[in-house]
């Protein structure tokens, strides 16, 4: 590999050839500040906040997309360059909304950081026409205000990475804004409600819809019984938004804060993730005896059912019927667990904890009332729960460890996996595996469907029959394998699709993390981590071995796929206008 020395603040460094000033510095410790950069997906050099004097430059240039070449000597902290940095930030003030004591991002702000950084005042510097916009509350996911916008187009990028591509930059001038096509709506675009461009959003132009006055409402009323479940994935997230290191396994310290904050019960989604490995395994084995439509494809991931909807309505028999571990959950709870408990569902809330802001979304869906009433009624992210525990003023890291309630606390290792990437297909493969041999296989891991990439494809012999799967995460990529199953050229047998690139630990709803993190650290590998880390170390490690999936089974449901199965744990799909 060709190497360039150059100098960056007079420390010498030696680079591959193509890199950026950005990767130089870096390399030579030294943090230079950016506001639109993504690398991969948003190198724009747009923004002009990584400017820098480079020698054999013409001026200021930006270090995010300028390549370094031999000798170059670069200098990030002139006066000159801060000089330059600090007029940057006083325009794009000059046309933003400065409430920030009130903006849900205040103190996790990359502009209110920077501006804080280079001692920009919030006054007034440059007065002149300002731009108002109305708030678009259309969703059941997401709030977007151009008031704060900063036209940084990181949130059009990660659209675009996701393929649906709903918004982008409209109008010139002062009056380019980032918006949907003709202005509509976006509850009337195509979004699939996956919320990248919330985790991307350098400020609060782009936030999840904050339902916390919701489950306040709930834990004041003493009619009601209300129950909270967390997704497998918060337990690898929740601890960095108190400051503990990416990928910090923190499940006994989040239910003791769930506990503190007056939920009458903590459960375990992981539970209904065992659950729907049982019937989704089922399910397979029907199809491939059967003759029923092939590759099946997981239905867990929202976001991923709602663009298969939109696009793919004539494919949607492909789908597995089974309800997410969410909607299974509260089915259960709604319907077992009340009647154990003498409790009408109408009197119970049950919130859910989830890393996506598509779940908003699914808990309103059609065909998600087992019990006649929702079978989940909110539905929080990973940041509407630390918002939560601060209001409270919960220590969080002070908090002991302590378990979930039984019986729907129990998982196994396979359902804690369920949080990343392939995790999905390879808990189903563990059960899979010992339905159609008919025997307690020793082996339980299929490292062939882990990792981060967006397609993984495997090929295992069971009972000898050559299973061929693939695990898929971020829209992109399910679009190149449905268009593959689509014109008939697909070879899968099962198909596990995640929205998000990397699976639920890169949710739409996990904590925001800076582009100077984001940029140079694998959120999704370290955060999985914890989770593969976690079911390595678990006595039980597939989904039908849980205790309390088999006490459901055999007190109340039956069999695996039964009737009565089918009618709490399955639902339906339908075609859906991309524009309306």
């Amino acid at each position: 590999m060709e190497m360039i020395n150059c100098k960056i603040n007079g420390i010498a460094v030696s680079v591959p050839k193509g890199s950026t000033i950005l990767e130089a510095a870096r390399q030579a410790g030294v943090e230079i500040p950016t506001l639109c950069f993504l690398k991969d997906i948003n190198e724009i050099g747009a923004c002009r906040i990584c400017v820098v004097e480079a020698t054999g430059a013409r001026g200021l240039v930006t270090a995010c997309v300028y390549p370094v070449s031999e000798g170059m000597e670069v200098r990030t902290n002139t006066a000159k360059v801060q000089a330059a940095r600090r007029t940057t930030l006083e325009l794009i003030l000059s046309t933003h909304d400065r409430k920030c004591l009130s903006c849900v991002r205040s103190n996790d702000c990359e502009l209110q950081k920077m501006c804080r950084d280079y001692g920009v005042e919030m006054a007034e510097k440059y007065e002149g026409f300002r731009p108002t916009y109305e708030l678009d509350l259309s969703t059941a996911h997401l709030v977007r205000d151009n008031n704060k916008c900063i036209l940084c187009r990181r949130c059009v990028a990660a659209c675009r990475q996701q393929f649906v591509s709903v918004i982008g930059a409209n109008d010139r001038g002062i009056d380019t804004h980032i918006g949907t096509p003709f202005e509509k709506e976006l509850a009337d675009v195509p979004c699939v409600s996956c919320g990248q461009c919330t985790v991307v959003c350098p400020t609060g132009a782009l936030v999840e819809k904050d339902d916390t006055a919701k489950v306040w409402e709930a834990l004041a009323d003493q009619s009601k019984t209300v129950v909270v479940q967390t997704a497998p994935s918060i337990r690898a997230t929740l601890g960095e938004c108190f400051g503990m290191p990416i990928g910090t396994n923190v499940e006994g310290k989040m239910v003791a804060a769930l506990r503190r904050l007056g939920f009458d019960k903590v459960f375990d989604t992981d539970f209904g993730a065992d659950m729907t490995i049982v019937e989704e395994a089922t399910e397979f084995v029907e199809r491939v005896k059967n003759g029923g439509v092939l590759p099946m494809i997981t239905s867990c991931s929202p976001g991923w059912v709602k663009f298969a909807e939109y696009y793919y309505p004539d494919q949607l028999d492909h789908l597995s019927s089974c309800k997410s571990p969410q909607q299974m959950t509260g089915a259960i709870i709604k319907t077992y667990y009340a009647e154990k408990n003498g409790l009408d569902p109408k009197d119970i809330v049950v919130v859910s904890i989830m890393p996506c802001t598509a779940k908003k979304f699914e808990v309103g869906r059609d065909d998600q009332d087992a019990a006649g009433v929702p079978d989940v009624d909110i539905a929080l992210t990973t940041r509407e729960l630390a918002r939560m525990i601060q209001r409270a003023g919960l220590n969080f890291t002070n908090l002991p460890d302590e378990e979930f309630d039984n019986p729907l606390g129990d998982d196994t290792g396979a359902a804690v996996i369920f949080g990343a990437t392939g995790g999905v297909m390879e808990a189903a493969l563990r059960t899979a595996n010992d339905v159609l041999t008919g025997k307690d296989n020793e082996s339980v891991e299929f490292h062939e469907v882990r990792g981060t990439q967006g397609i993984k494809e495997a090929t295992y012999n069971i009972a000898g029959m050559e299973v061929r799967v693939a695990a898929v995460s971020g829209i992109a990529s399910a679009n190149y394998v449905m268009s593959r199953i689509k014109d008939g050229t697909a070879p899968w047998h099962f198909v596990e699709i995640m929205c998000c690139p990397g699976g639920c630990v890169n949710g739409g709803g996990q904590p925001i993390q800076p582009a100077s993190v984001r940029n140079f650290t694998d959120l999704k590998a370290i955060r999985a981590k914890a989770l593969y880390d976690q079911d390595a170390a678990m006595p039980l490690r597939k989904s039908h071995q849980s205790p309390a999936v088999k006490m459901v089974y055999d007190e109340y449901l039956g069999s695996y796929g039964s009737h009565k199965a089918h009618e709490l744990l399955h639902t339906s799909y339908a075609g859906r206008k991309k524009f309306n």
